[in-house]
């Protein structure tokens, strides 16, 4: 990185400035209420902004005043920004765009999941665009992935040990893992043990990846290096993880609203401790947010009965001092980052106005945009997608004896197909699709059929997938073909044909894999694309989730991989992909 320390000395020599009188603070906040976590209160003080850091909390007012802005606090509270430890910043939206809304709703710092800019870009343009993330509001920081959460074809290639090791060392990287890949772990990997212990050594924890882990399992991974786990699912689950000196990130997302019933399921178990416990929404879809981001969290943690002052420690300290950033991020105190949520109330944890590294994102309600300026995606290799290569009815030829049967928005089962598949179109009589995942490149295709997807879904296309390869779904092999053009057309995106006709589009115009669209514009157009699922008989809460974990081989039973069919649970290939 150009930069190795947060601030340059004559930056700090300026702090010491503001404070002799001699420079003015940038903002002036007055009389605040603001909660101090070293003292568990809300105490009153004024604090002194330069730039982007705080350089003075306490009673004192400052001697100069030249061209700073002041602003009277009194009668609103103060508290830090709000962390979100474990973020997916690729559900159809951006690191950047998903930064600009969550800091508008007081979540200014954002540790992100590595994975896509993994697959998808090369080292070089994925640490220029980490690079360029600093420049926003946001406070920025990332994982280091070290498996690919499916079977692809250049795994040795994206995971190697140079890659892993260039990663880790990178200083915007503050933890490994998740460990979706923790079975291959305890089954011997030493290459994947080695990584875990480097990262410790460089003092950087280790997320894992334990849903319904056993005790004993628990208690094996923290041998190995784990230290934070995010999948409990029950109060018991979260008491496991504490017992065996887990931090735990309760969750609260799209696909698994946990938090009410964790949150009921403490109180029942007797756990009023709640130092070790931080908030997640694990990188929902955007519709999840309309009620807000970690804020979201904090409010419903007060109405189930956490103390206020925990409740926002799980949103900021708590966070911040596991991930060892608490002298910079998580409190309001000198010396750290302007990250600071102005409140109307302290049961109101949505901010009026944010300050993010001293910068107004929000002001007495209003988000002010400009405060998040664009980026050339174009500059890291995210262009809209443009196949120069056709799909035809020969690629459209369902054989295979058993298909994909789904349990759940994520869970997915092997079934024996019954049906007669050489047919130009399925019955609308039953929930089988046909189903197809096919090399954005176009050298090879895997093809299966789907049951319990839809019942009236005529085709859809979309290149949006765990590894960036196009998932076809529908009932009429034309409507896939239209759909998979008209994908095409767009520069990637999520595409659903009917009669010939297009029915609803989402363009995803970076790589295929995100949009560029605000957060709240998106909202919009995925709930017209459930819409025109559920009508045509989708049943689950999230079909985001759903077209991105059915690669995802740390989910069980059956997955569509670029290695073709693969069985989870016996870690085999079922029935490999066909060249084309």
């Amino acid at each position: 990185m150009e930069q190795r320390y947060r601030w340059k000395n004559k930056h700090l020599r300026e702090h010491i400035d503001v404070l002799d009188g001699k420079l003015a603070p940038t903002i002036l906040l007055k009389n605040c209420t603001y909660l101090n976590q070293v003292f568990r209160s809300w105490m009153k003080a004024n604090i002194w902004i330069y730039d982007d850091r705080i350089v003075y909390v306490g009673e004192k007012l400052p001697e100069n005043l030249v061209n700073c802005s002041t602003i009277d606090c009194s009668g609103q509270f103060i508290v830090p920004g709000y962390i979100e430890p474990h973020a997916h910043p690729f559900q159809l939206y951006n690191p950047h765009s998903f930064a600009a809304y969550a800091s508008g709703r007081g979540t200014t710092t954002i540790i992100n999941d590595n994975m896509a800019l993994v697959l998808h870009l090369n080292k070089k343009k994925a640490f220029l665009l980490m690079k360029d993330l600093r420049t926003i509001p946001a406070s920025m920081f990332w994982w280091c992935r070290f498996d690919p959460q499916t079977e692809i074809m250049n795994e040795e290639e994206k995971f190697s040990h140079t890659n892993i090791k260039s990663w880790l060392e990178h200083d915007a990287v503050i933890q490994g893992g998740e460990l979706t890949g923790w079975p291959k772990l305890l089954a011997g990997d030493d290459m994947m043990l080695h990584w875990i212990q480097e990262a410790k050594r460089m003092r950087k924890q280790i997320e894992g990846h334990f849903p319904g882990a056993s005790e004993k399992t628990l208690a094996k991974m923290m041998l190995l290096g784990a230290d934070c786990d995010h999948e409990a699912m029950t109060g018991e689950e979260v008491l496991d993880r504490l017992m065996q000196g887990y931090t735990v990130s309760l969750r609260h997302s799209s696909i698994r609203p946990d938090l009410p019933s964790l949150l009921d399921d403490l109180k029942r178990l007797g756990i009023a401790a709640y130092d070790h416990m931080m908030f997640t929404t694990d990188g929902s879809s955007s519709g999840f947010y309309r009620d807000g981001v970690i804020d979201q969290m904090i409010r419903i943690a007060i109405k189930k009965g956490v103390p206020i002052i925990d409740a926002y420690n799980m949103a900021t300290i708590n966070p911040a001092r596991y991930y060892n950033l608490s002298h910079i991020h998580g409190k309001i105190a000198t010396g750290r980052v302007a990250n600071i949520n102005i409140l109307s109330s302290v049961e109101e944890p949505c901010p009026v106005s944010v300050l993010a590294k001293g910068k107004w994102v929000k002001r007495d309600g209003e988000i002010i945009h400009e405060t998040f300026p664009k980026l050339d995606w174009n500059e890291y290799g995210l262009e809209p997608l443009r196949p120069d290569w056709e799909l035809t009815m020969d690629d459209l030829q369902f054989s295979m004896p058993f298909g994909i049967k789904m349990e759940n928005a994520v869970i997915t089962k092997p079934y024996s197909v019954s049906l007669e598949v050489s047919r130009e179109r399925l019955s609308e009589g039953h929930d089988e699709c046909f189903f197809m995942l096919i090399d954005r490149n176009g050298k090879w295709r895997v093809n299966t059929i789907l049951k319990g997807f839809a019942n009236r879904l005529q085709g859809m296309a979309s290149s949006f997938s765990n590894t960036g390869d196009i998932i076809l779904i529908g009932k009429s092999k034309p409507d896939l073909l239209r759909a998979f053009n008209r994908m095409k057309e767009i520069g990637g995106g999520i595409v659903v044909s009917e009669g010939g006709e297009i029915v609803c589009e989402l363009p995803l115009q970076l790589g295929g894999l995100m949009t560029e669209l605000p957060l709240e514009e998106l909202m919009e157009k995925e709930k017209r694309l459930l819409d025109v699922l559920r009508e045509r008989g989708y049943s689950y809460s999230d079909p985001i989730y759903s077209l991105l974990f059915f690669s995802s081989t740390h989910l069980p039973y059956i997955r569509i991989t670029q290695q073709g069919m693969y069985d989870v649970m016996n870690k085999m290939v079922l029935f490999p992909s066909i060249m084309r």
